[in-house]
């Protein structure tokens, strides 16, 4: 195991490198490519009708466009729009202004972050012949920093929930079936599986606050859910909710049945189901649709999500649950067996990264030279640092497990293994922050 970790560190800038030589431009998130007439155009009169063309997809739900605060009736255009990327705008009179300033927001189909800009049309020769002009009148509405503050947090209390959901279940069924009867465990699901739940609800709509460039009392609103329903990004969060609500059904069965159901191939079969369904849920609410191989990148989400998972809800019930109890049976066994399944986890993680990365980037140069990039950056040198401490804790196991073991469970002897996990699961919550972060921004490329 010890020489997994430095083939990773020299493999995986390699594999980032190949990647993004080889990666194809990627589209961000909807943009307004064109409209007909083009922004800034002398018109001699209103029209009845302006035509947007978006840098991909939309829904019409998800398209606002206003004119002196009055919000503008969408269509389809007359003839067939396979691409489904323009919008018909109808335009009433300008009734005697010199200047058409039409005021448009976008919602991303894929993740929902929105996307605002203005076009100004000059109507008489006596209107300057600027595109900016006029703009301060109208300004493009910008999303709330509030709001987004509020759905990072809880896009973060969702992903650790889902961690430990997930990777606590995992850790039961194939390390430790005995821990089903364990307090602390057992507490540690519940508590992850209410968080997880609370957090599903929520998020929507703080997304949809935010999707609408809303405030934080939009969140309240029964408005915001159901307009957020009839978009794929509403379909998927109710998904999610409603695989919260079938965890519940599992967690239950652990709970009554304990280390027989923990053993059950029925049990572990549900759970798996159920496991795999989250996970893909919450990776559909993210960026993994996003560059020219959606499909390459909704499976390396769902390997990067169920590697997370098992990384840190593995580390989570043997800090809390094995170490505790310092039984030298269950040291043997889920200590060593755990330090084979995080070098799994481990390399999962490091080769669906970097198609993540290649998906979403797309550049060096965005990698480099975005907000976004950097930020990925920033998160890839947390991971590494959790990588190094990583590497004590299996020293510790081939050096020191054996020992621990015959003296069963020494306190003194367990203590800086307990110190290295515990400083190993804070470091991968921080980087959870960064991931959070990087989910509600948007990919420059």
């Amino acid at each position: 195991m010890r020489s997994r970790l430095p083939s990773l560190a020299v493999l995986l800038p390699a594999a980032l490198t190949a990647l993004f030589l080889a990666a194809a431009p990627a589209a961000a998130h909807t943009e307004l490519d064109s409209s007909t007439p083009g922004n800034g155009s002398r018109l001699t009169h209103t029209p009845t009708g302006i035509r947007l063309v978006f840098s991909e997809r939309v829904d019409l739900a998800d398209v606002h466009v206003s004119a002196g605060g009055e919000r503008l009736a969408l269509s389809r255009p007359a003839h067939t729009d396979a691409k489904g990327d323009t919008v018909e705008v109808a335009v009433p009179r300008a009734g005697g202004q010199d200047r058409l300033v039409l005021v448009w927001q976008v919602r991303d189909m894929e993740d929902g972050h929105p996307t605002s800009g203005t076009l100004s049309f000059p109507l008489t020769a006596k209107a300057a012949d600027t595109t900016g002009a006029g703009m301060d009148a109208q300004t493009a509405p910008k999303a709330s920093g509030t709001v987004r503050t509020a759905w990072v947090a809880t896009r973060w209390a969702g992903y650790l929930a889902l961690a430990l959901y997930v990777g606590g279940l995992g850790f039961l069924a194939l390390l430790w079936p005995q821990g089903a009867l364990d307090r602390r465990t057992r507490r540690i699901l519940t508590l992850s599986w209410t968080a997880g739940l609370a957090a599903s609800l929520l998020a929507p709509g703080l997304q949809g606050a935010y999707g609408t460039m809303g405030a934080l009392g939009d969140v309240l609103r029964t408005s915001t859910y159901t307009d957020l329903l009839d978009t794929e990004v509403g379909v998927v969060a109710a998904c999610r909710v409603l695989m919260w609500v079938l965890a519940a059904v599992v967690l239950a069965a652990l709970l009554q049945g304990g280390e027989r159901a923990a053993r059950s191939p029925g049990w572990r079969v549900g759970a798996l189901a159920v496991a795999l369904g989250l996970l893909r849920t919450t990776g559909m609410a993210g960026h993994d649709a996003e560059g020219t191989h959606p499909g390459w990148g909704a499976v390396a989400d769902l390997v990067h999500l169920l590697g997370v998972s098992l990384w840190l809800g593995g580390l989570t019930l043997l800090l809390f649950g094995v170490l505790p109890r310092r039984l030298p049976q269950e040291l043997s066994a889920a200590v060593s067996g755990y330090s084979t399944l995080a070098g799994v986890s481990v390399a999962a993680i490091a080769a669906a990264g970097a198609v993540l990365a290649w998906q979403i980037v797309g550049s060096f140069g965005a990698l480099v030279h975005t907000g976004y990039g950097r930020l990925l950056l920033l998160k890839l040198a947390g991971l590494a640092l959790v990588l190094v401490i990583a590497q004590r804790s299996r020293g510790w196991v081939r050096t020191r497990l054996d020992i621990a073991v015959l003296l069963r469970g020494d306190r003194a002897t367990v203590r800086p293994f307990v110190y290295s996990v515990a400083a190993e699961t804070g470091l991968v919550l921080v980087v959870l922050v960064a991931t959070s972060v990087l989910v509600t921004s948007a990919p420059g490329r």
